[in-house]
């Protein structure tokens, strides 16, 4: 479905990314884990086209991506939703959700049939419909900003550090229905700190250090994988 080969960027003269090889299949969940500064918010924005690529290829569905403008990757449904959740807080719940519809959800009656999939899926969202999205809570700006992105009928989600900030109670909530989106049919790459619930979720994972991919596995043998447990899971 995506595959990326070789892939390069970074900002002005400065490198983060050095030929990076990543794929995810329909239906998948797959997670990139790291630490901090180690590119994969950068690998993230390369695929949505927010980064140019300075070598390599993006095909998704046998389609080439690269040099595409931002706007023509994202009609063809690939879907970014970014770190620190980026709603707008002047607008309602609704207002926001309006705001991400597709041209064509914009019909009254398949706008409101998007907004009930969302609010199907984050109930708590119902109550708070009709007000400013400042006044949400953290988990509940992390609920809209899913929300958003499904709005645009992604074919794949690129989600960045959804848990970001959040407590652990609402970690558990974010990650049950990250799972959940995907059990629906969308397929997902996730990249995210909390290697425990990311992996949890993963049907398959990249561990990156320094711009580079240096583990591959499945979600069950990274979360046995004793670099991966020493370097993220605190054992």
């Amino acid at each position: 479905m995506l595959e990326a080969r070789g892939v390069r960027a970074g900002y002005a003269d400065v490198e983060a990314i050095h030929g990076i090889d990543v794929h995810v299949d329909p239906g998948e969940i797959v997670a990139l884990l790291g630490a901090n500064g180690a590119g994969k918010s950068t690998l993230l924005r390369s695929l949505a086209g927010l980064v140019p690529l300075r070598a390599g290829s993006v095909r998704f569905d046998g389609g080439e991506l690269g040099g595409l403008p931002v706007e023509t990757i994202a009609r063809r449904g690939l879907t970014l939703v970014p770190e620190g959740r980026r709603v707008f807080p002047g607008l309602t719940v609704y207002a926001n959700l309006e705001v991400a519809a597709t041209r064509w959800a914009r019909w009254r009656d398949r706008l409101d049939a998007d907004v009930e999939r969302v609010l199907d899926l984050f109930p708590a969202l119902r109550a708070r419909l009709h007000q400013r999205a400042w006044s949400l809570s953290g988990g509940e700006q992390q609920m809209l900003a899913l929300g958003r992105g499904l709005m645009a009928h992604p074919r794949l989600l690129l989600l960045d550090e959804p848990s970001l900030g959040l407590a652990p109670r609402l970690v558990r909530d974010v990650f049950a229905a990250i799972a959940e989106i995907n059990r629906r049919g969308t397929p997902i790459l996730l990249v995210e700190q909390n290697a425990t619930a990311a992996l949890a979720v993963a049907h398959r994972g990249y561990v990156m250090s320094r711009g580079h991919i240096v583990l591959t596995g499945t979600g069950r043998e990274l979360l046995g994988d004793r670099r991966v447990r020493e370097a993220y899971l605190g054992a």
